[in-house]
């Protein structure tokens, strides 16, 4: 504990009286100070004890004495020291009524105690506390890393951390999930803290933020701080503690050692991270390159529960330059977080939750992925899908006089479940379903959606839009001079399938007329009616165009 006037007063050397403040004596003493000046204040730091012998002072002037201590009480001084007998026999009445009217704790120094004694005693019980919270430091550390080092890993880590600060601590990973809690009961107290975790994860690593938060599990407040993990440019999870009071020197040791030996997890974690990379990288090589029995003797024990049980490939790659409303926000202000490290890192966190193997491998701005079918990580990766295309739908804006969607921050495909000697068709699988989502301005579109729907969604597209009007260009010119209407027989035509009575009906025209229509069509074109391939342009090239 740090000195305190009471434990001064009860210093048995000093032999220091009381004579005004009785009850604010245990207020902290934080340095005992000398000062004959009329008025010490712009000298004065707050948490000192004034010593006086009132050379400049006028101690009998109330009104005088009022002022003084008023000033003093205002600087932050906790207590005033007067010594007798040298030029006051006793303390004048002045000053003691004017100490006691302003609550300020008054102590008599007898002549036989120097300052310096008083101030040597104040010092020493600063230097005892600072020793206490250092040594107390060095044991929590010592127990913090035989924590760290045990088989329960950052668990028991976090439930030493609990009981040193006499709070809570909770572990996020780099999704921003929690991952362990101390106590138990913390666990839902810091799942409230995501979106301040999140704005923290955004920022270079080390950072730290400290909140505030009422705990609504017993009525308690608490005060919260969170610490960054990691020494590199994206943290690598995040620390949170809470107490009821703000750390006192040991505990702050204890929380700087706990996020030092987290960080060195992360770290070391990373690095095996990045050998698993290199790994997966190979193997993700041979799997496209049609060799499954070389990627299981690869796959080893690392990869080798993936590959037995059937994975899906995932193929993500950036949509463009990320909108403030494209996606949901990460935090105020700072750069937009790269959408597909947020992609890999939910994943991952998802893997890791459920126990399941995962491989991911970066390719510039893709990143392929081999995902256990019907897991964590796929369904993870269709919620942050859901949340990015809800964003979109929240916030539409308006350009050039259409209504358009936030641009989204990555588009996914995924392929269908499959197995090592498939992967390369399911990789095609992926980048197919891929290419329909930046298309169709989706996050996320998986193969059975493109097989089993319309081929006509994918003809929104600026090519095949150019070589509909290509196409057709020539008998719209012809409508355009009022001599028929070319282009709405054809279009009756074929969808009727060359029936002449049935598509005149629909035109309202005689069959002879319609006849006669085709046969212009084929001149125009240069091109056989009969041809079944000539049959399927011209109709996929109205549907192109049936929009305008």
């Amino acid at each position: 504990m740090p000195p305190t006037l009471a434990s001064l007063v009860a210093h048995p050397a000093l032999k220091l009286a009381v004579r005004a403040g009785e009850d604010r004596l245990e207020t902290p003493v934080r340095w005992a100070h000398a000062s004959e000046l009329a008025d010490p204040v712009p000298y004065l730091d707050g948490g000192e004890l004034l010593l006086v012998t009132a050379l400049k002072l006028d101690a009998e002037n109330g009104e005088e004495m009022r002022a003084y201590v008023r000033r003093l009480a205002g600087a932050g001084v906790v207590g005033l020291g007067f010594a007798v007998g040298v030029n006051y026999e006793d303390i004048p009445e002045a000053l003691v009524s004017a100490a006691a009217e302003e609550g300020m704790p008054l102590l008599e120094v007898p002549r036989r105690t120097p300052f310096i004694a008083i101030s040597k005693a104040v010092s020493a019980a600063i230097a005892a506390e600072q020793y206490q919270a250092v040594t107390a430091g060095f044991a929590a550390q010592r127990e913090l890393t035989r924590a760290a080092l045990g088989p329960e890993g950052p668990e028991a880590l976090l439930a030493r951390l609990a009981a040193h600060i006499g709070g809570w601590a909770a572990l996020y990973d780099m999704s921003g999930a929690v991952v362990a809690a101390a106590p138990e009961w913390a666990a839902r107290r810091a799942a409230r803290l995501t979106a301040d975790v999140e704005r923290l994860r955004e920022r270079p690593a080390p950072a730290s933020a400290v909140t505030g938060g009422t705990g609504e599990d017993d009525g308690g407040a608490d005060r919260i701080e969170l610490q960054s993990l990691g020494s590199g440019r994206r943290a690598q999870g995040v620390l949170a503690v809470g107490t009821g009071a703000p750390l006192g020197t040991a505990e702050r040791y204890a929380v700087n050692s706990a996020v030092a030996l987290l960080t060195l997890t992360a770290e070391r974690s990373r690095t095996l991270a990045a050998a698993e990379q290199r790994l997966g990288s190979a193997l993700l090589r041979m799997l496209l390159a049609g060799e499954p029995d070389h990627a299981r003797t690869v796959a080893g024990t690392l990869y080798g529960a993936l590959l037995d049980a059937p994975f899906r490939v995932l193929v993500a790659e950036r949509a463009g330059p990320q909108t403030p409303d494209a996606a949901p926000a990460a935090g105020d202000g700072g750069p937009a977080p790269d959408p597909l490290g947020r992609l890999a890192d939910t994943l991952e966190a998802a893997a890791a939750r459920g126990g399941e193997h995962l491989l991911v491998v970066p390719d510039g701005d893709r990143l392929v992925v081999l995902a256990a079918d019907g897991g964590a990580a796929v369904a993870a990766c269709e919620r942050l899908a859901e949340e990015y295309e809800s964003a979109g739908r929240r916030t539409p804006r308006r350009r050039g006089g259409r209504s358009t969607a936030p641009v989204a921050a990555f588009a996914v495909g995924l392929s269908a479940p499959t197995g090592p000697i498939a992967a390369v068709s399911a990789y095609r699988q992926a980048e197919q379903a891929l290419s329909v989502a930046r298309r169709r301005g989706r996050v996320l579109v998986e193969h059975e959606e493109v097989a089993a729907g319309s081929v006509l969604p994918l003809l929104a597209d600026d090519a095949v839009r150019a070589f509909a009007d290509g196409i057709l260009r020539p008998l719209r010119e012809h409508d355009a001079t009022g001599r028929g209407d070319l282009v709405s027989s054809l279009r009756a035509w074929l969808s009727r399938h060359g029936q002449w009575d049935a598509a005149a009906a629909d035109l309202g025209v005689h069959r002879h007329t319609l006849r006669y229509r085709m046969r212009r069509v084929e001149e125009i074109l240069g091109r056989s009616l009969d041809d079944p391939d000539a049959r399927m342009e011209l109709w996929l090239a109205l549907k192109a165009t049936s929009a305008e």
